[in-house]
Formats: structure tokens, sequence, C-alpha cells
């Protein structure tokens, strides 16, 4: 096995939304994101378990880079103390690129001062099937971007 295969990406988004309510989308009310987030997110399903509880399965119809794409994703841990959330995709068009994909993110509040808002800290890990399969950098702009639309979501909820 390469070690090429194996990769990792990570984002800092800040946000004004307060960490607890941007974990809260994530992690209960994900069904919620196809609303918020429409021309990214066409649907997103609970096929196992509850929402908001690990060992749950989700399935996503989503849009990445024009294209129509399906994922079934597993919550492997879910914090609310923390505010963070893993997930491991289990199905989906991504896998015939990366023999696997995980995601996690932790929603952090800036520190007291003048600053509001929250630091969202979002990490892609994956293990590409061949060297020739490029980085899912489309797939990490698509989650950022929709962390843009749900902090404006929940930034105009107020």
């Amino acid at each position: 096995m390469s070690s090429s295969r194996l990769g990792k990406l990570e984002a800092d988004i800040e946000i004004k939304a307060p960490a607890d309510k941007f974990h809260e989308i994530w992690a209960r009310r994900t069904y919620q994101i196809s609303n918020i987030s429409p021309d990214k997110v066409a649907s997103c399903e609970l096929l196992e378990g509850d929402w908001g509880k690990e060992g749950s399965v989700i399935f996503w119809n989503y849009f990445l880079d024009g294209n129509a794409k399906v994922g079934k994703e597993l919550f492997e841990a879910i914090d609310f103390d923390k505010n963070s959330v893993n997930w491991k995709v289990i199905e989906g068009d991504i896998l015939q690129y990366y023999q696997s994909l995980k995601s996690s993110f932790q929603a952090t509040p800036k520190a007291k001062g003048d600053e509001e808002g929250t630091c969202v800290h979002w990490t892609l890990e994956y293990e590409k099937l061949h060297d020739q399969v490029p980085d899912p950098l489309s797939k990490l702009q698509l989650i950022v971007s929709v962390v843009k639309d749900i902090d404006a979501y929940l930034t105009t909820q107020a």
C-alpha cells in the first residue's frame, strides 16, 4: 500500500452562529440541510437509527461539481459537550475513487472578548483506490459552502 494514497484535508471556517446551534443542525437536525442549502443538497434521509445517535445511517442526495451524487454515511461519534461529529462513508458514488472516506468537525466558540461566533474545524481523511485519484478538494469545498449556508440560516433565525 502506497502511503501517498492516504490523505487528510482540513479547513477552518469562521462562522457567526453559536457552536451549539451549528452542531445541533449536523447532529440532530441533519434533515434540514436540504432546506437550508437546496442547491447543494437535494435530500438527506435517515435510514437506520435515530437523528443525533451514534450508529445511525443517513442517505444523502447532493451535487458535486455540477453532478448529482448519492452517499450513505454512518454516524461514528457525536459529542454534544465538544460540539463534534464523526461520520464514515459506507456506500455511494465517492467510493468509486476512495477505499475509505471519513468526515468530522468540531465547532469551538471563539474567545469571549470582542469576538463572537465559532470556528468550525472540518477534517476529511481518506484512502485513494489508486495513485491517480485526486484529493477530494471539491468535496471539502462543497462542505465549506454548506457550512456557510447553515451559518447564514442560523444567524437570520435569531
